[in-house]
């Protein structure tokens, strides 16, 4: 019986039930085994005080004047059909300024027309940025959680002795993530840069910013005996990495 609650444990199926992934079966699977074993309602209890945690962590805030676009393009469009109504009727009554208004009243749609596709790109951009952030956050908190999930500790080299970070490493959902937790301090005209070798393949990871937020972790490419770098590069980062200058090294 303990044989088969580790299983249980084992798999991500209460991860599943709780983010709202699993299938009906496994709903009630994890219905049945959160009911019927203690050990299994504790882990229950715990993932859903770490998910609320995360969701704290990781809330996502609109971008700056989304509200004010939208407020705009609602007046915009109420101003513009006042005054189509309002030059209708003077057309009426003139018919010599007719081509005009008609040219002024088709401006006026253009122009309505574009803000409309602005701000709708816009929400459209918005919405799949969340989901994006979203699922990396639900990756997160998987890897976190999962009893898979190794835990590599970085250390840097004689270049970099104070640069410390943890990776995490599921082979089972095959995620990879690491967190720089400090970084030692470099001249202006210098940065910090990550890179992944990955089938064979060399992958730009970015410039990794001063370690304020020791909470961030950063999406590493996963694959079979992948290795991730981290490099001084030059202000503004690198195209390829400088060899002579790598200053740890993440196998994984």
């Amino acid at each position: 019986m303990k044989e088969k609650i580790k299983v249980f444990l084992d798999s991500d199926l209460l991860e599943k039930y709780l983010l709202g992934t699993a299938t009906k079966q496994e709903e009630f699977q994890c219905e049945r085994y959160i009911a019927m074993y203690p050990e299994v309602r504790e882990t229950f209890d715990e993932l859903q005080e770490n998910l609320e945690e995360f969701a704290k962590m990781h809330a996502l805030k609109s971008p700056e004047g989304l509200k004010e676009k939208i407020i705009a393009r609602i007046r915009a469009e109420n101003s513009g059909r006042k005054k189509f109504f309002k030059y209708a009727i003077a057309a009426s009554f003139a018919a010599l300024m007719f081509a005009g208004a008609s040219y002024f009243f088709w401006d006026q749609n253009q122009n309505l027309q574009e803000q409309n596709t602005i701000v709708t790109n816009e929400i459209k951009d918005l919405k799949e940025n969340m989901k994006q952030q979203l699922e990396d956050v639900r990756n997160q908190f998987i890897v976190l959680n999962n009893p898979q999930t190794r835990k590599l500790n970085v250390k840097g080299n004689q270049k970099a002795k104070d640069l410390k970070a943890v990776a995490y490493i599921n082979p089972v959902k095959k995620l990879s993530y690491i967190n720089v937790s400090k970084l030692p301090n470099l001249p202006e005209s210098q940065v910090f840069q990550m890179w992944a070798e990955v089938n064979g393949e060399m992958v730009n990871l970015g410039v990794i910013s001063e370690a304020s937020d020791k909470e961030k972790l950063v999406a590493l490419p996963y694959a079979e005996n992948a290795v991730g770098y981290i490099t001084i590069e030059p202000q503004g980062g690198n195209e390829t990495p400088t060899v002579e200058n790598i200053v740890a090294n993440i196998k994984y």
